[in-house]
């Protein structure tokens, strides 16, 4: 792939030294630079496009218009409409930053756009059909702006709508109050809860007699508080129901202002506000969605179960969505159109079972090491330690959506004179922190950054808000203090007060002691040297290799580090009578008997799924999560494995082979000794001393 980057100052409104940004540039084609690259430029851009057969390129633009013109440009010289990819030099570093801290920042983002778009991975879209049927609980308004493009029915849910100055002509009023909400886009379920039933002729006798303001006219329906009393049987239908009754209603979307975001879920076609933006929401998913696909599922290496035993539910669990299943306990499925491309499950999941297919793993690693890589083309370094450019490399791990959208009104405000500046910071675009686990961290960390920040949405984010990240920051912290880093990571919400934010970066940064690690000698493989089946970058072994770089140059405080749950450590009780229970769960082969009666634990592939210490039949197994480095090929001349219980085999007193554990004989006898005494008078020994072959032989074909 032949890329070309272009550099622009927007006609001097940014103050960016474009010769040394220039000079920053590296692993490209060929790199050139416009005081006004998207007017004056784009002649010189369509010619340098054509003259080294640019199959890509990366240029510095944020407006919208800007952006167009540059897109359309490189299409006419024959380049796809997808491979424009632009960097954000003017709001998110010019206009925030000094001259050689933006300077230096523009080339470190033009390095890592570039190094990213050659890991881009392919589209494949997934669609589903869905009618048009809408329920909209307790809002009119909305009800009537969808009610001529959609078949709406309106839940009162105790609202009153009679005297409502809406033509509510096209909707369907349906009385009650939502109890629940269950299924998903297309084949939603309504549970409601009403004292009024469907024999009910609006003949308005209970509106006119029952209790002031606890009977609605339109529809007809009865307060939940409303008391009981003679007023109950002027009904000439029977239909008043004071201990209520349960009605369904199904529909493909759903309304509900102010319902809890829990009882939302993050499910798709499922509304919890009310204005312009939900009815246009609604309206694009009539009918049914095509969408990208998200997630790559390898059912083969995830460790959600075996033999119907529950092992490791990551996935389920970090999914705000309600987009991961689990129809059996050892079974997972994800629902293509219901996941909203957060990467929570990604980030999670210990395996690489379900990964993100973009950006991949692999692009984000490839784009944090370009961030924080200093060298340039000829070998030499254009910025860095004790230079005027960035001092404190920190890469910053930010949200696609609020959390940039919000940084970039800090760069707007700073251009209209307002404080808006911050320290400068490395952005990593991702889909949502959701997507950002410990594995990248690390990473970062390896790569030879000198901090971490995690910058989401906050407030009332359904993945970033307030503050969910505090425990993963906690857990990653622990495990850079055991490393010998001290604390690396933080959380960061911009929110309307740029001081504050600000603040809380300077406060970082300063904080941050210089890193022992190198910059920009690591590069990824995603993966460890032991034989496995799972995927690259997956976070089990991406952590691992990440570690291995870290430890080379700092001294860690411990050999157990702390914090890192995609590692499990191994305890066996003297319960253990060596049944194969947990090495047939085991789905990453890192649990072993030996011929010797041993069992052994491999920690280097335990990804610390549960399954072994669920499944065990003694229950003689607990494991604790935590990378233990003194258990690792390296520090054990190369071996992986390790003998976690000495146990001792029963040899066949006839024949001399060892067919099992004296533990599991001690405990069959102890159970069925009683019933089987005297089953073989002529046998020399006690039953159990005899192996399978031999105690048939015994039984059935003589001898002793």
């Amino acid at each position: 792939m032949n890329i070309g980057a272009f550099a622009c100052s927007c006609g001097g409104s940014c103050d960016i030294d474009l010769e040394r940004a220039r000079d920053g540039v590296r692993d490209v084609d060929v790199v050139a630079s416009s005081s006004l690259l998207c007017q004056d430029g784009l002649d010189a851009m369509e010619h340098v496009i054509d003259q080294y057969d640019l199959d890509q390129v990366v240029a510095t633009a944020t407006d919208d218009g800007c952006k167009s013109r540059i897109r359309e440009r490189a299409t006419e010289a024959g380049l796809h409409p997808d491979a424009t990819a632009f960097v954000d030099h003017r709001e998110g570093s010019a206009w925030v930053h000094d001259r050689d801290e933006a300077t230096d920042k523009t080339a470190r983002v033009i390095n890592a756009t570039a190094a990213g778009v050659r890991e881009a991975s392919g589209e494949r879209r997934v669609s589903r059909e869905a009618g048009d049927r809408v329920a909209v609980v307790g809002d009119p308004e909305t009800a009537a702006a969808l009610a001529d493009t959609a078949d709406v029915t309106l839940v009162a849910n105790g609202r009153e709508f009679a005297g409502a100055d809406l033509d509510l002509d096209d909707v369907t009023l349906r009385r009650g109050g939502v109890a629940s909400v269950e299924g998903e886009y297309g084949e939603f379920t309504l549970s409601l809860r009403s004292r009024v039933t469907a024999d009910c002729i609006s003949c308005m006798e209970c509106v006119e007699r029952g209790p002031d303001d606890m009977v609605t006219a339109r529809p007809v329906d009865i307060h939940p508080e409303a008391p009981r009393g003679e007023w109950t049987d002027c009904c000439p239908t029977d239909a008043i129901d004071m201990d209520g009754e349960t009605t369904t209603l199904d529909a493909d979307q759903v309304v509900w202002p102010g319902a809890d975001r829990r009882e939302r879920g993050g499910r798709i076609g499922f509304y919890t506000t009310s204005d312009a933006g939900t009815v246009a929401a609604v309206e694009s998913l009539l009918g049914g969605v095509e969408k990208p696909r998200f997630i790559d599922l390898e059912m083969d290496v995830c460790a959600s179960g075996a033999s119907s035993q529950q092992g490791c539910t990551e996935c389920s669990d970090a999914c705000p969505h309600g987009a991961v299943a689990r129809p059996a306990v050892d079974e997972v499925e994800i629902d293509p159109v219901a996941c909203q491309n957060c990467g929570a499950c990604t980030s999670a999941c210990p395996t690489g079972a379900v990964s993100l297919r973009e950006p991949s793993n692999r692009r984000l690693a490839r784009e944090v090491e370009a961030l924080v890589d200093e060298d340039t083309d000829d070998g030499g370094s254009w910025f860095g330690r004790g230079d005027d450019g960035i001092e404190t490399p920190v890469v910053a791990f930010t949200c696609s959506e609020r959390a940039r959208d919000r940084l970039r009104e800090y760069g707007r405000a700073a251009a209209a004179g307002a404080e808006g500046g911050y320290p400068p910071i490395l952005p990593v675009s991702v889909n949502c922190t959701d997507t950002v686990g410990s594995a990248h961290v690390l990473h970062a960390l390896a790569a030879g950054a000198e901090g971490v920040a995690i910058v989401g949405c906050g407030e009332s984010c359904l993945h970033s808000g307030p503050d969910p990240k505090a425990a993963l920051v906690e857990r990653l912290n622990r495990a850079t203090r055991d490393l010998g880093l001290g604390d690396r990571t933080t959380f960061l919400a911009p929110g309307p007060d740029p001081a504050r934010f600000r603040e809380e970066l300077e406060t970082f940064v300063g904080g941050l002691d210089p890193s022992p690690v190198p910059r920009g000698e690591h590069e990824a493989t995603g993966r460890i040297e032991a034989e496995r089946p799972n995927p690259d970058f997956d976070t089990h072994g991406w952590a691992l290799e990440s570690v291995r770089a870290i430890v080379q140059h700092a001294e860690p405080e411990r050999d157990v580090i702390r914090g890192l749950t995609a590692f499990g450590r191994m305890e066996v009780s003297e319960a253990c009578n060596l049944t194969p229970t947990c090495s047939n769960l085991c789905p990453t082969d890192a649990i072993r008997r030996t011929t010797d009666a041993d069992l052994e634990f491999n920690h280097e592939q335990c990804v610390n799924c549960g399954l072994c210490e669920q499944g065990c039949p003694e229950t003689a197994i607990t494991m604790k999560d935590g990378l233990d480095l003194s258990l690792l090929p390296e520090r054990n001349d190369g071996e992986a494995w390790h003998t976690v219980h000495d146990g001792e085999m029963q040899e066949c007193v006839r024949c001399g082979k060892a067919f099992a554990s004296a533990g599991t004989i001690e405990k069959v006898r102890g159970e069925v000794g009683d019933r089987v005494t005297g089953i073989a008078p002529e046998a020399d020994h006690d039953i159990f001393e005899y192996c399978g072959d031999c105690r048939t032989t015994l039984l059935f074909g003589g001898g002793n």
